[in-house]
């Protein structure tokens, strides 16, 4: 761990995720002077537990898409010399019906996208076994959204980190979040079980624990934890070339059901495992397995690709994405607490949004103009302030 230190730093990012630390590295290439803390290390929470989604396909039209495509053009851009460092895979995406009213769906959902410049072409039966030829005999029909990608979540956490330092960030760890400094009605430092933190500007990048920050300056963000779980299979020759999931998880990522919802997402890896998800439910931070959860993991993803039944599964494991209630991230600052931001509440999309989460925090922490609106993400939306709750007056 690197000792705290009473030099103020221009930011402190609190959470070293992969949005947190997409924020640390943006905002130190801009030239803030940056601190990250965390209570553990990089990719120690949400993001050890994710499958890495970088998608436009599952994004319903409005602010969350546009944010999609702009964080696409980040990492294909800004960060295009990394990608190797974080196994980027632009593989594309495949969403499959095979039933007549989810084909009508996705034919609905195919067309209004097109109609706001997504690419994305529509394959027949025959089409698709070209693309994926263990799919299931069933399949109707699907849509290929050529810019859907993967990445290796922990491995962006920990080289954005790394790549920040490089840019002079310092990285606190093992260090637990008590308290917020504010000085005349500002936030203006953080207190940690490691000790004291000035800064300029606090960042609450905090995953799922992210209302419990926003707390101790007595705002309300109601970001929840929403669990799921991933199966693991063991090494297989490439099968699945594509990121291939059935029509209906389109409509369980924008559900606000708080029981178990459970839709066939199956993926190759280098390494050759084959990743199976999803599930959601919100169930607070209850990390007990769900014998029910993986099993409907399983049915699922031999329902869509049959061979899977004589394949093992070597693991599983499940984290908690930050659902935020009406399905789009809370970033920008927050004039109930001037001096806190936020970047949280991107739920399953997190890896995703968070390069361009990072860099439009970034340009607004330096005082640019955004290259995206963030209005429809502001913090205010949910009310206004209560008080400074826990937050602690002083010098930090």
């Amino acid at each position: 761990m690197n000792a705290p230190t009473s030099t103020a730093a221009d930011v402190v990012v609190i959470g070293a995720g992969v949005v947190g630390s997409a924020v640390a590295f943006f905002a130190a290439r801009q030239g803030l002077s940056v601190t990250v803390v965390d209570r553990a290390g990089p990719a120690s929470g949400t993001s050890s537990s994710g499958e890495g989604n970088v998608l436009i396909s599952d994004k319903e039209l409005g602010p969350e898409l546009e944010l999609a495509r702009y964080s696409l053009g980040v990492w294909r851009d800004d960060l295009a010399e990394f990608a190797h460092l974080w196994e980027f895979e632009p593989k594309g995406g495949v969403i499959v019906a095979s039933r007549e009213s989810s084909l009508a769906s996705l034919e609905r959902l195919v067309a209004s996208q097109r109609e706001h410049g997504i690419t994305v072409e529509r394959l027949d039966g025959d089409a698709l076994r070209e693309a994926e030829p263990e799919v299931t005999p069933h399949a109707l029909g699907a849509a290929y959204y050529p810019d859907d990608c993967q990445v290796q979540p922990m491995l962006v956490a920990a080289h954005l980190v790394r790549l920040a330092r490089e840019h002079g960030a310092r990285l606190v760890t093992k260090a637990t979040v008590t308290g917020l400094v504010r000085r005349d009605g500002r936030v203006c430092g953080v207190r940690t079980t490691a000790g004291d933190l000035g800064c300029g500007a606090v960042v609450n990048a905090a995953g799922p624990w992210a209302a419990e920050i926003a707390a101790l300056a007595g705002v309300r963000v109601p970001v929840e934890p929403r669990r799921g779980f991933v199966l693991v299979t063991e090494p297989l020759p490439p099968t699945v070339r594509h990121k291939v999931y059935a029509a209906e998880y389109v409509d369980n990522v924008g559900s606000s059901d708080a029981g178990l919802q459970a839709s066939a997402v199956v993926e190759g890896t280098p390494g050759g495992t084959v990743l199976i998800g999803s599930t959601r439910e919100r169930v607070g931070f209850d990390r007990t397995p769900s014998a029910d959860a993986l099993r409907t993991l399983a049915r699922n993803a031999v329902a869509l690709f049959p061979f899977l039944a004589e394949v093992r599964a070597l693991r599983h494991y499940h984290g908690f994405r930050p659902y935020s209630p009406d399905h789009l991230p809370v970033i920008g600052p927050d004039p109930r607490a001037p001096g806190l931001w936020h970047a949280c509440g991107h739920e399953g999309a997190g890896v995703g949004l968070s390069v361009g989460t990072g860099k439009l925090l970034a340009q607004a922490l330096t005082g640019k103009p955004t290259e995206l609106d963030l209005e429809p993400f502001a913090p205010q939306r949910f009310g206004a302030t209560e008080g400074f709750g826990t937050t602690e007056d002083g010098d930090a």
